[in-house]
């Protein structure tokens, strides 16, 4: 499931394909039957990130801020100034792990992303991610059985969560993170990624995203090239 999700997001990013419209059509199939996820969903949110990263309410990736998380300099010194607590900032180190990484995929985006596709009456997507979820019952409920078929599907998704989320953070959250100052796009993109270190592994791992810099810069480009 990680790995179908740095493979859908090259084919959302047109990266894989030299016609849009493959591109399009396989990311649908990717995001849709392989993890049950719309396409329209993925497009919305991260195109967003794209056009604004680091940016506070327009980067939907930061929207954690401040009902759990105070995130940058700036805006967690105006928090301070304003005496806004919604949570005990000063521990945040300690309950991100338990609040972050293993609820975002399981609980939260499990709900929202049919809520989505309903309310934007997105139904193509929506018939795409019923085929993922047909396929997942009938292949392990013979198996497992309801309560083992509903055990499987949670710990899927609770280590692919923990996965997704030091991945996407560990390459923007570091960097800078402020209200939209209207900079140029080149000086946006660069003040609000950074890249981690070039392994076998770390590739692997984070699908290439540990070239987040490159991948800022030159976002259709295919993954395997940013080392370059």
């Amino acid at each position: 499931q990680a790995q179908a999700g740095w493979l859908q997001h090259d084919f959302g990013h047109l990266s894989v394909f030299r016609s849009s419209r493959w591109n399009h059509w396989v990311h649908k199939f990717v995001i849709g039957h392989l993890k049950g996820a719309p396409a329209s969903w993925w497009n919305h949110l991260h195109f967003q990130h794209h056009a604004k990263p680091n940016c506070f309410r327009k980067d939907p990736d930061i929207n954690m801020h401040p009902l759990f998380f105070a995130l940058g300099k700036t805006l967690s010194v105006e928090l301070g100034v304003k005496k806004k607590k919604f949570m005990p900032y000063n521990h945040q180190h300690k309950y991100f792990f338990i609040i972050g990484p293993p609820a975002l995929l399981p609980l939260y985006f499990q709900w929202y992303i049919f809520y989505f596709v309903v309310q934007r009456k997105q139904w193509v997507d929506l018939a795409w991610m019923l085929t993922f979820y047909i396929r997942f019952f009938l292949t392990y409920l013979p198996l497992l059985g309801v309560k083992g078929l509903l055990g499987l599907f949670l710990l899927v998704r609770f280590i692919e969560s923990n996965w997704f989320v030091w991945v996407t953070q560990m390459n923007h959250i570091p960097m800078h993170i402020d209200y939209d100052k209207n900079v140029d796009w080149f000086s946006t993109q660069l003040q609000a990624t950074c890249n981690v270190h070039h392994s076998l592994f770390n590739d692997w791992f984070s699908g290439h995203l540990n070239f987040q810099i490159e991948h800022h810069l030159f976002p259709t480009m295919p993954r395997h090239n940013y080392w370059k």
